[in-house]
């Protein structure tokens, strides 16, 4: 007897272990996924973008349940960024729809972006600490209003990027997060990014599938370990410390940028 679906275990397994550092540090999603759907599985730049976006609003809507019933969503920030990344998500996709994603040049276009994006991700990773003890207390001497200014063009910023590239809506967002309210926790700056990623990734991950970069079987497989991936990690992130993940995760990054960009 014959099936006409079936999952691949293999992007089940990649699901669940990119779905675990999710819940747990709000990081991973784009910046794992896409880059490990391209250089380990073979699959086009433009397509692995795409899938990933839509892999990401799946994954990251439960991971925004389990935050939000232990508390650890601050749905005001929310609100702020997606007003911002929402429009940025818009540009993007107008953008790409100009593009030849089939084109060798865009294909590489696309990959050295990605690569950029990665070293990016991992020095935010790495000198996170670092950044909010030097900015942390200046940016908290900014007005309310500037802070929800600043707040809203981090939004519009993460929103172009993450269309064009599937990576920054974690490391970046989580660190611009930190800089600009350093008081909250970081369970609820975790929570909060990984609730924004959401309503950005679906629009963005609807307009690749618009534009024919999704594919959907291998969506389902990567589902289908993420899932319960993100639910463990993010049952984890408020037991266990982000300490120990976050320079492994920042070194692998900065090895796979660099070997996509060279």
């Amino acid at each position: 007897m014959s099936y006409p679906f079936h999952v691949d275990l293999r992007f089940a397994v990649s699901g669940l272990l990119v779905g675990l550092l999710v819940g747990q540090t709000g990081v991973g999603g784009g910046s794992l996924m896409t880059p490990l759907l391209m250089l380990v599985f073979g699959i086009h730049p433009s397509t692995a973008v795409g899938t990933d976006l839509l892999y990401a609003s799946a994954t990251k809507s439960v991971g925004t349940i389990v935050h939000g019933l232990s508390g650890t969503v601050n749905w005001r920030i929310v609100r702020r960024l997606a007003s911002g990344s929402l429009p940025g998500t818009a540009l993007g996709l107008a953008i790409l729809s100009r593009l030849d994603a089939s084109s060798v040049g865009q294909m590489h276009g696309i990959s050295v972006m990605l690569g950029i994006m990665l070293i990016i991700t991992a020095m935010s990773l790495f000198f996170r600490t670092r950044l909010v003890a030097v900015l942390g207390p200046k940016l908290d001497r900014v007005s309310p209003r500037g802070q929800m200014v600043m707040t809203v063009a981090t939004g519009f910023a993460l929103g172009l990027l993450v269309t064009m590239t599937s990576v920054g809506a974690g490391a970046l967002g989580v660190t611009a997060l930190l800089l600009l309210y350093p008081r909250e926790r970081l369970p609820v700056i975790v929570g909060t990014d990984i609730a924004h990623a959401v309503p950005l990734t679906l629009l963005a991950g609807v307009g690749h599938w618009w534009l024919g970069s999704v594919d959907f079987v291998l969506l389902v497989g990567l589902l289908c370990g993420s899932i319960p991936g993100i639910i463990i990690g993010s049952w984890l992130a408020t037991r266990m410390p982000e300490t120990v993940l976050r320079p492994i995760l920042a070194a692998t990054l900065t090895v796979v940028g660099v070997k996509i960009v060279f």
